[in-house]
């Protein structure tokens, strides 16, 4: 019997006034899978990963991770469904951690109290254990040594795995990735790739936005492409990286395959 996703997205849709964003996306990742998104701009990547935590409300579909699920827009009597309480919604976002484009550490906070934050005002955790939580996850970024400095002292690589290890005291069953590199210069991008490729060899289950086409293929099981709110293609990252069959996703891949030549 096939084990249950870890996601799980039905018919989900999104729309911001007249313009629709999300139409009709399905997708699942299991447990433990990396899936990678990518795509022109204004494709609906980044929505659809903001609907996954429910930063974004879809209009309409099911999102669900792990044993929390969400349903949005009518049921098929043709009832709407109640939208969810501040409680469930809370409960929902505690399974998932996201990192963004722009770190949004707290500047007044030194870097270990940032990664203690969400632990003890959220989760209501002891700071003893939360201190000795933090520091770990410092370990594992490689920034235990920065750990009672200013952000406004760190690089833009280092302040992103700040982030990362931010997300991760927060005991996530699921990371979100958005651009997570797209703010920092490019010989500062492999620093944070290099923790992302730990949580994946390590048995995160994640979804990436990214414009790292190479990273893309090299880490993520699955690929979607999507442009104009649609999943164009999906299928095994290497493949459809690689050997594209839809005509949309070679015109999008083209510059990445003659800049590999």
């Amino acid at each position: 019997m096939p084990e249950t996703p870890m996601i799980e997205v039905a018919h989900v849709r999104k729309s911001f006034g007249t313009v629709s964003v999300l139409k009709d996306i399905s997708l699942s990742v299991p447990k433990g899978g990396v899936l990678s998104l990518i795509g022109p701009s204004g494709s609906g990547k980044s929505t659809l990963l903001r609907c996954l935590n429910l930063l974004t409300i879809p209009d309409e579909g099911t999102i669900r991770i792990g044993t929390h699920a969400m349903r949005f827009g009518r049921d098929p009597q043709g009832k709407d469904h109640r939208m969810p309480r501040d409680k469930d919604l809370a409960a929902f976002r505690a399974t998932v951690g996201m990192v963004f484009q722009n770190f949004n550490l707290f500047p007044h906070m030194s870097v270990i109290r940032n990664v203690m934050e969400g632990p003890v005002t959220v989760l209501g955790k002891g700071r003893d254990e939360t201190r000795e939580l933090a520091l770990r996850l410092l370990d594992k970024v490689g920034l235990r040594e920065k750990a009672e400095v200013s952000p406004d002292r760190l690089s833009g690589g280092q302040k992103q795995r700040v982030a990362i290890a931010r997300a991760l005291a927060m005991k996530p069953e699921v990371m979100l990735f958005d651009e997570a590199t797209s703010a920092l210069d490019p010989e500062l991008v492999g620093e944070v790739l290099q923790v992302v490729r730990q949580l994946a060899s390590e048995g995160m289950t994640m979804v990436l936005v990214t414009h790292e086409i190479a990273f893309a293929r090299d880490v993520a099981d699955t690929c979607v492409f999507m442009r104009d709110g649609f999943v164009v293609e999906e299928g095994p990252a290497r493949q459809v990286i690689e050997d594209p069959r839809e005509a949309a996703t070679k015109a999008f891949l083209s510059h990445f395959h003659k800049a590999a030549v």
